[in-house]
């Protein structure tokens, strides 16, 4: 009996790691493909039959990557703007969620389903009243208007309320005690009990922020004042697309990201998974 389970246990873990091996290699193909294709000339990337590997690998995608568009524009203006939607969204809606958790007020649960309503709604919805403030404030075409918008997230707040939920709350009577004011116990007590919570926050707005696409080409026209995301897509033509430079640059715009994921991996599990379990 005992064999039999151990059996059916080692099939089940078999057919799960080989589900799971089909699933990663689906996902590192385009990958893989991307790279390649920023090493051929434009005759083996659009040749049929497809040629997978190029008969030379030639660098010169990358430095025309350069010349065709303001790549180093699109990297500092991508940086400064995730940074920013970063940064502030964590101070705000972590404080914004530490209120909503535990300072009784009038109106707390109303003010708390306005927020999270936000999130019902697509984010489309919202460009036309942003760029109208914008203009209004004389910031289009600007790299403040990639931001300035996006100065708190509804989706941290709900989640950081959460994890606040879920302190004991003797530990704020205790720090009362002792004569804390509300917002030592926020910063002192509250924050760092939920660092994984925050950690992941950072995870998604980062990634968020990164490759934010729609709002860039909205709001800003010139090449200077562009994304990544978004100055990829002026390499994308009508009528011809050279795509060896266009995958040079796309692995281009990837790789901090990647450098961020191998420097941070461990970090950067544990928040997505304790936040999915915290779910």
């Amino acid at each position: 009996m005992m064999k039999s389970q151990s059996l059916t246990s080692k099939r089940t873990n078999l057919a799960i790691h080989a589900i799971l091996i089909a699933i990663s290699v689906v996902m590192i193909v385009p990958f893989l493909w991307m790279i390649l294709t920023s090493f051929k000339t434009m005759t083996e990337a659009t040749q049929i039959p497809v040629k997978i590997f190029p008969s030379e690998f030639r660098w010169s995608s990358y430095p025309e990557a350069f010349k065709q568009s303001a790549f180093q524009y699109y990297y500092l203006n991508t940086a400064l703007s995730a940074f920013m939607k970063t940064l502030f969204p964590i101070i705000f809606s972590s404080m914004a969620a530490y209120a909503f958790a535990r300072i009784k007020f009038p109106g707390r649960s109303l003010c708390f389903f306005l927020i999270i309503s936000v999130m019902m709604v697509p984010n489309p919805v919202f460009y036309t009243p942003q760029y109208l403030m914008m203009s209004k404030l004389g910031l289009v075409n600007t790299v403040t208007a990639l931001w300035i918008a996006s100065l708190i997230s509804p989706f941290a707040t709900f989640l950081l309320r959460q994890f606040f939920l879920g302190i004991s709350k003797e530990l704020e009577e205790a720090a009362i005690l002792d004569g804390c004011n509300p917002f030592q116990i926020f910063w002192h007590i509250m924050l760092p009990l939920v660092k994984s919570a925050l950690v992941a926050v950072v995870i998604i707005q980062l990634l968020w922020s990164w490759n934010e696409l729609q709002w860039p080409l909205i709001i800003n026209s010139s090449p200077e004042k562009l994304t990544l995301s978004a100055g990829l897509a002026t390499l994308v033509s009508k009528f011809a697309t050279n795509y060896p430079v266009l995958m040079a640059g796309a692995f281009m715009a990837v790789i901090p990201m990647i450098f961020l994921f191998f420097i941070f991996q461990k970090r950067f599990i544990e928040g997505v998974a304790f936040s999915a379990h915290k779910g």
